[in-house]
């Protein structure tokens, strides 16, 4: 008999021990969203996990293509291991609502430029705000396409924010990489006798394009050909989140996908000069104080594999690594989170004292 009541108190304390436990998880558990104001203006971030675990800042690529409204289908699993931070960069989706003029004109376009040094200044303020709110020493940064651009920059001019650097689908020299897919496209295109693809190839020319319209026409079959041999993402991933799926998140994530385009590629109708032309990595983004992880995607034609590792390679830091990936293009797919996972478990967190 005193053997069962004193087993009964000890299974009645291991059952107090994890009740409470579990309360103490989920009260470090939150999720916030709202606009934060950032050099001048309010800026949308949403921020969800794990308060006592390391954060993550994702800087979204396009310019203009948010990742918040599909945050939750792609990263919801991980906010038990991560503090994951969503940010709709200026002139992007909700961002762009909060200071949008009543029309996107052209009188718009070229009175409010977009810029990567205002960007930059952006990601970097948004990471001082978010050490301080959650009273970290540092974040982890990535960044996917577009987003790679801030993300060297960022760890370049603020290394001492950063743990670790994490790129996907970098960014390394715009214009050489247009005209390296340029030349796989009309190779791809020939080959399937693609006729309808090779007229517009060869009525808009070789890159670089002066204006947007032509751009957005090349970048099209860039994305066409680069799907065929990759695997796609889970199509769970990009269902809207029901509260983005409206007519004024809508017409404000079309709204600043142009006005954000523009910018990047130019338009010399406009007098709008390309963001692009400006980016030149292996002249200015070969020296890291931080540890630096590349993401490749082995059917990747608009950063192309050959010119990353190239870039890779003349890189200096601390520790890189750099993952290429089979059966993967530009964009996101299971292979890619995955590995992005995989990177921040092995190789980052065993390094972030306190943990």
């Amino acid at each position: 008999m005193k053997f069962k009541i004193l087993l009964l108190l000890l299974l009645f304390d291991i059952y107090v021990y994890s009740q409470h436990k579990q309360a103490a998880s989920g009260l470090n558990q939150i999720k916030e969203e709202s606009f934060i104001r950032i050099n001048g203006i309010e800026q949308w971030v949403t921020i969800n996990g794990d308060s006592t675990k390391p954060i993550v800042l994702f800087l979204h690529g396009g310019p203009g293509s948010p990742l918040s409204p599909y945050a939750d289908g792609i990263y919801g699993h991980w906010k038990k291991d991560f503090l994951l931070v969503q940010w709709d960069q200026r002139g992007t989706a909700r961002t762009y609502g909060r200071n949008a003029p009543e029309e996107l004109s052209p009188e718009y376009l070229q009175s409010n430029p977009l810029t990567i040094q205002q960007m930059t200044s952006d990601g970097i303020e948004l990471t001082r705000f978010l050490i301080k709110r959650f009273e970290k020493h540092k974040i982890i940064l990535f960044g996917s396409s577009w987003g790679s651009v801030l993300g060297v920059k960022m760890a370049q001019e603020n290394p001492e924010l950063l743990y670790a650097y994490i790129g996907h689908s970098q960014l390394v020299n715009p214009p050489a990489s247009n005209l390296t897919a340029h030349s796989k496209l009309v190779q791809l295109i020939q080959q399937s006798n693609d006729q309808a693809s090779l007229d517009i190839l060869h009525s808009i020319g070789k890159p670089p394009y002066d204006t947007a319209k032509n751009a957005g026409r090349f970048m099209r079959i860039i994305k066409k050909y680069q799907q065929i041999n990759a695997m796609p993402p889970p199509a769970s991933w990009f269902l809207m989140a029901p509260e983005y799926d409206n007519e004024k998140d809508n017409q404000h994530r079309s709204d600043g996908d142009d006005y954000s385009f523009v910018h990047y590629t130019g338009d010399k109708r406009l007098g709008i000069a390309p963001m692009s032309a400006t980016i030149n990595f292996f002249e200015d983004g070969l020296v890291f104080k931080i540890p630096v992880f590349f993401i490749q995607g082995a059917e990747d034609i608009q950063t192309p594999a050959g010119i990353n590792k190239k870039y890779f390679k003349k890189i200096k830091a601390p520790r890189k690594k750099f993952f290429l990936l089979p059966k993967t293009e530009h964009g996101f797919n299971q292979s890619v989170i995955d590995t992005h996972f995989t990177i921040m478990k092995k190789y980052i967190v065993p390094t972030i004292k306190g943990l």
